[in-house]
């Protein structure tokens, strides 16, 4: 398949895809996310879209996909296929500055980029989402979501969310 057509091209459909939101983080983009790893373009009517969820057995990837597929047909293409794109593993580095800042607009503390291995036993400092304090606790590895820890700031005694770094 073909990167793009005359006037159908991927940047277009990249950027309406931006509409499309994470349902459990409504704030930010698949797109920024880091999801939306491929699209393919066989023709004006013809695209299939890879993406990857940010953990396996992700609860919201059907929706993901529904949404995705709905977009682009709203584009006015009539045949659309979003696939699993099996050839590559989502990581919180793939999120871009723009998803960083649209993760925090909703209380999360966002993940903080990472060179080489992330050892999970011993995570990386987080900053407390309420106050900016580094003076956090993980209280548990497990959230509401899959893709969410619970930390303690010893600094305004709160509790709060950070989106896993993975």
């Amino acid at each position: 398949m073909s990167k793009q057509t005359a006037s159908l091209s991927e940047a277009a459909i990249r950027e309406a895809l931006k509409d499309v939101k994470d349902p459990e983080i409504p704030t930010v983009s698949l797109v920024d996310l880091g999801l939306i790893t491929e699209i393919n373009i066989a023709n004006e009517q013809e695209v299939q879209v890879k993406m990857i969820p940010t953990f396996s057995g992700c609860p919201a990837l059907h929706v993901m996909k529904a949404e995705v597929k709905q977009r682009v047909e709203a584009m006015g293409v009539e045949n659309v296929t979003v696939v699993l794109d099996n050839e590559v593993a989502w990581s919180t580095n793939m999120i871009s500055e723009q998803g960083l800042r649209d993760i925090e607009k909703i209380g999360l503390s966002s993940p903080k980029r990472y060179c080489g291995e992330l050892d999970l036993e011993a995570p990386p400092a987080v900053t407390c989402s309420r106050c900016g304090s580094e003076k956090t606790a993980q209280i548990s590895p497990f959230g509401p979501t899959l893709c969410r820890a619970v930390y303690y700031c010893n600094d305004c005694e709160e509790t709060f969310e950070q989106f896993k770094p993975v």
